[in-house]
């Protein structure tokens, strides 16, 4: 698809609906006065550290009809997917991932980190994500953090967290979900909860099966979810957490190969625990988290006749943070995270167990608010954290920012530093070199980060607009022969800069518009799944009382899609065109039983002007295609 009617079109739709929404008239009447949410994302948030996290929320995933995580985070500013299938990501990578701001594409290892409710969930084996690994049906909200942010997080230049849905209302809930659509795709998804005067709980499974678009392109998604919380007393509260996964996809293969050449199917599982204990007092709030988890990462029925190959990995450690606010208008902010995790590669042929990695990491930050947040106002803040790893030399990871606003006003800087440390695959990889030893001599990358940011709110208008510039050094790489041996080395550097821009408009109570925009300069101008150019929009509109339509579009300018390979002269010469993808939800929504039972209806197409489009070269995905499923809440 050429770039230019691409663009051409999206501008113009989006124009249209603009247009069309400053004139009230159009809107019907309704009986109820509903406020409609922000479509794609709920808002960005800027803390008092100076540092801006995007959330969306259970609403837009709703709203979005995404099935998983790279559906629902697909049309975030700056964010960026990559997959195979319908339903399931086949491995990382191009096969299933997500990207930030030309971040998460290097493999093995990655500068992105994905957790829930903090706990780090990822493939500890090779040290990055797997999506199928995080079901969004356990998600309250969605948080994406585009930078590093010593204060939340460590050993990552970003990062996702899922935040897991909570009861907090008193009585019970019920939801039930069912849908079918294209390619034998079948949704199904149950949840209960309840809050009983201090104890409150939730449980949900869901499956999700498709046959693909493609010959083998089939898979499926299976999880399970429990939580279960109680407060003692009035400032105290204490949960627990339980998940597992277990989930599968082909690899359709590149378009008019060999079969054989298929990389056959990946499968993964996992386990998750974690009890929390929290405090809540005037002048002092915090947590302390205990956590395991284990899961693994499964290479199986590959045509070429290649053994099953599966990588296990475990993790568990402790979280620990506090707030204090012992002065007016000041925080002191604190913390430990104690992370371990291993690894081992189960093959008959090429058992091995890894190296514990253990990571011991202190946070310290403060700030001040100066002035009246009614009217002018400072925010000066800084911080640090420390890491102390077992297997190589400790970092420091400092931060600092300002906020300075007016009422309704607000400009923030920021700086951060990222450290993200090899995990044990670089131990996985030199076994079988002359020097078995060779990735001991590695250090951790770093990325520097510089923001500055300025928002705005009017009565039913928020606008965004931030600049951003990283500079990571010190990246790890295989220097390959000639000459002989290969060798680790830090040897990498990069640097990326941009500007996103996002605005919010609600013209009406039952209708709501958003829009935003990225433009990313990255060196070396060939990093993957980096274009220069996104454009993303969407609206929510109810109309005749019962019906809501939700739209969503996103364009995406010409970009590199071959893999981030940590050797040296990697070559990343393989692109794909740029396109333009819209899909849309139309739903009825209804009460019987005097109210006590919401029921809706729904019909949801994606790709509604059928583009050609690749996410990966000679591997098409689906053109038009569509879904009609019911949702009752009781």
């Amino acid at each position: 698809m050429s770039e230019k009617p691409g663009l051409t079109g999206a501008i113009l739709f989006w124009m249209i609906c603009l247009i069309w929404a400053a004139f009230p008239a159009h809107a019907q009447e309704m009986e109820d006065i509903v406020v409609i949410s922000t479509p794609i994302i709920d808002g960005i948030v800027v803390d008092s550290y100076g540092s801006t996290t995007t959330v969306v929320t259970e609403e837009q995933i709703r709203n979005l009809n995404a099935q998983d995580l790279g559906t629902a985070l697909r049309r975030t500013p700056g964010v960026n997917i990559s997959r195979h299938n319908q339903i399931g990501s086949h491995g990382g990578a191009e096969g299933g991932a997500v990207f930030i701001r030309g971040m998460g594409s290097s493999r093995p290892g990655a500068e992105i980190k994905t957790y829930i409710d903090g706990v780090p969930m990822y493939q500890g084996f090779w040290n990055h994500p797997l999506l199928d690994l995080l079901s969004i049906d356990t998600a309250q909200a969605i948080e994406v953090y585009k930078s590093p942010q010593p204060q939340y997080f460590g050993n990552a230049f970003g990062a996702i967290n899922i935040v897991p849905k909570r009861k907090t209302e008193e009585g019970f809930k019920t939801n039930l979900h069912l849908a079918g659509g294209s390619y034998d795709t079948i949704i199904q998804r149950a949840e209960h909860a309840g809050k009983i005067n201090r104890t409150d709980y939730y449980i949900g499974q869901s499956f999700k099966k498709s046959g693909g678009h493609r010959t083998k392109a089939d898979g499926q998604l299976t999880n399970y979810f429990a939580r279960i919380g109680t407060e003692l007393g009035e400032n105290w509260y204490i949960s627990g957490l339980g998940l597992r996964t277990d989930n599968h996809a082909w690899d359709p293969g590149a378009k008019g190969a060999d079969p054989i050449e298929r990389d056959g199917k990946y499968g993964t599982e996992s386990w998750l625990g974690s009890v929390k204990l929290e405090h809540d007092y005037d002048q002092a709030r915090g947590s302390l988290q205990f956590y395991a988890n284990n899961g693994e990462g499964q290479q199986l029925d590959r045509p070429d006749g290649s053994p099953d190959a599966i990588w296990k990995f475990k993790f568990h450690g402790i979280k620990a943070r506090e707030e204090l606010n012992l002065w007016p208008g000041g925080e002191i902010l604190m913390g430990l995270d104690y992370d371990v995790f291993s690894a081992k590669d189960t093959r008959t042929d090429n058992k091995w167990d890894s190296p514990t990695h253990r990571i011991t990491s202190p946070y310290l930050a403060i700030n001040q608010l100066i002035g009246d947040e009614s009217g002018f106002y400072a925010i000066p803040s800084a911080g640090l954290r420390y890491y102390d790893h077992n297997r190589f030399s400790s970092e420091t990871a400092p931060h600092a920012g300002l906020i300075l606003g007016y009422q309704n006003t607000q400009i923030h800087f920021g700086y951060s530093r990222g450290v993200l440390f090899p995990g044990v695959e670089v131990a996985h990889i030199t076994r079988a070199w002359p020097d078995p030893d060779n990735w001991k001599d590695l250090k951790a990358e770093t990325m520097d980060h510089y923001e500055l940011g300025i928002s705005h709110t009017w009565e039913r208008v928020r606008a965004d607009l931030t600049f951003f510039r990283d500079k990571g050094k010190n990246r790890y790489l295989v220097i390959l022969p000639p000459p002989p041996p290969p060798t680790y080395a830090n040897i990498g550097d990069y640097r990326t800069q941009g500007v996103e821009a996002t605005v919010s408009y609600n013209p009406l109570n039952n209708l709501s518009l958003f829009a935003g925009l990225t433009l990313l300069d990255t060196d070396p101008s060939d990093l993957p799944y980096a274009p220069k150019r996104t454009f993303s929009a969407g609206l929510n509109w109810r109309f005749l009382k019962n019906f809501q339509l939700s739209l969503d579009g996103q364009y995406i300018s010409e970009m590199h899609a071959s893999p981030e390979t940590r050797n040296t002269g990697n070559t990343r010469d393989r692109k794909v065109s740029s396109f333009y993808l819209l899909n849309g939800k139309l739903s009825y929504m209804f009460q019987v039983g005097s109210g006590k039972m919401d029921v809706e209806l729904f019909v949801a197409g994606e790709n509604l002007t059928d583009v050609n489009y690749e996410y990966k070269p000679d591997y098409p995905m689906p053109g038009i295609n569509g879904m009609a499923g019911i949702s009752v809440r009781f």
